[in-house]
């Protein structure tokens, strides 16, 4: 495999294991993409490990692409995964004969990864961040604005405040609880209050005067 001595050559099997990987963790495929990555990877490694650089950048390159899962299960803020892309790529350059090479498979990574969405165009998708997905979703820009409208239709309304507001608390509205602000005014709890404006999901309120109520 001495092939694998050229730079040009480690980007293209970095960016093709990475595509693999990657797109298994999209899409569904029974394992097959992540049998080449893994055939791929292991082809890599095998070959650039050696007494100087133990087998920890292989740990290394593991744990990140676990970070990625976690996060696309579990989490899915992305956050996480950030973090296991930075260590996947840690574990891919450091054992690079020099720096360019380290470089072009630190791109190949990132452009493998970006391209492994491609699949999502011809196969099945898994639920991998589909948290994410579905807030991203839930947006006016598509037509997803109910949140807002019902928002919306709090102005004018009349309810009664929960917590102490300093200046943010709870309130109460025709029977549901509202996270809302005073807008720099302190307010006790049990305190009569309008809803003097709404912008996106924040609401002001303000205490109704006794002269108001009495009218």
């Amino acid at each position: 495999m001495e092939w694998l001595n050229s730079a040009s050559i480690g980007f293209l099997v970095v960016f093709l294991g990475t595509l693999f990987l990657i797109g298994e963790l999209l899409v569904r495929v029974k394992g097959l993409f992540a049998v080449l990555g893994i055939a791929i990877m292991a082809m890599y490694f095998s070959f650039h490990l050696s007494g100087d650089v133990g087998l920890w950048v292989v740990i290394l390159y593991v744990v990140g692409l676990v970070l990625i899962i976690i996060d696309g299960k579990v989490i899915t803020d992305g956050t996480v995964a950030l973090l296991g892309v930075v260590l996947m790529i840690i574990g891919l350059a450091v054992p690079a004969p020099n720096f360019i090479y380290g470089a072009l498979v630190s791109m190949g990574f990132l452009v493998g990864a970006f391209s492994s969405a491609l699949f999502l165009k011809v196969f099945p998708s898994r639920n991998l961040w589909a948290k994410m997905t579905l807030k991203d979703r839930l947006t006016s820009d598509i037509g997803y604005n109910s949140i807002n409208d019902r928002y919306h239709d709090l102005v004018g309304k009349q309810g009664q405040t929960i917590s102490s507001f300093r200046p943010t608390g709870t309130v109460e509205i025709d029977g549901e609880q509202y996270s809302a602000t005073s807008g720099g005014h302190w307010l006790e709890a049990n305190m009569p209050v309008v809803v003097t404006s709404v912008d996106g999901t924040r609401i002001v309120v303000k205490k109704i005067e006794e002269e108001s109520k009495s009218e």
